[in-house]
């Protein structure tokens, strides 16, 4: 019977979608598309995950990205180095933000960036260090080694180049932190870097840090595999 009666629902609310009775906002809708302003929901990283197989479908969700806002370059697929090819990539020069150097991304890495970016990490940085981001400096994309550099096991995401580690950050006026020297300052700085990295987990599949174990002691890794691991 309670079977029989959620079949029912189901049918019910699927004609109700089709006839336009019921509208589900876009960033609650799975198969709408992902713009760059849109609210960030569970939905998310759902559509973000089914982009890394949709090239013009990922290219198309950065250009929501008002103009003069984001600087990238698609790139072609190819094999940088033997064993690790690249697919579905483009290169970040700049967003709302400068890069101490340009980097290869997955597209769908480059998309979760920018929305993390505008949704948490600019509003974070202006409430607790009453400025914003002006650069982010990092130590890389792409590596074709496996993790931990490990001789053997399961192959690193920076080996697809699907995570940035990030190192530090300086802002408009002048402020600049790090995570090997502000991690456990008990001022703005260690409040606004565990801001970022919460804040980081509604966007990226995976956020690991100091608190995750030694080897990301001085660095954020925003990766995007896995849901909301965020240590």
């Amino acid at each position: 019977m309670r079977r029989t009666l959620f079949i029912l629902i189901l049918i019910a609310l699927g004609v109700a979608l089709q006839k336009g009775i019921i509208e589900i906002p876009r960033h609650w809708a799975p198969w709408a598309p992902l713009h760059i302003d849109d609210p960030i929901t569970p939905i998310t990283q759902l559509k973000l995950s089914r982009l890394a197989d949709d090239r013009e479908g990922c290219l198309a969700a950065l250009d929501t990205v008002p103009d003069g806002q984001l600087r990238v370059t698609p790139l072609a697929d190819y094999t940088p180095t033997a064993n690790c090819p690249l697919e579905n990539v483009v290169r970040m020069h700049t967003s709302g933000v400068a890069f101490n150097q340009s980097f290869v991304a997955s597209c769908p890495l480059a998309l979760a960036w920018v929305m993390y970016e505008r949704h948490a990490l600019q509003p974070a940085a202006e409430e607790i260090m009453g400025s914003r981001v002006r650069q982010v400096n990092h130590v890389g994309s792409f590596a074709c080694r496996n993790v931990y550099g490990r001789e053997s096991g399961r192959r690193s995401e920076h080996a697809t180049a699907e995570a940035l580690d990030v190192v530090g950050f300086q802002f408009e006026n002048g402020q600049q932190i790090s995570l090997a020297n502000d991690w456990d300052n008990d001022g703005e700085a260690g409040k606004f870097l565990r801001a970022a990295r919460d804040g980081a987990c509604d966007t990226f599949g995976n956020v690991l840090g100091p608190d995750y174990n030694a080897a990301h002691a001085d660095h954020f890794h925003l990766g995007m595999r896995g849901f909301r691991l965020c240590r």
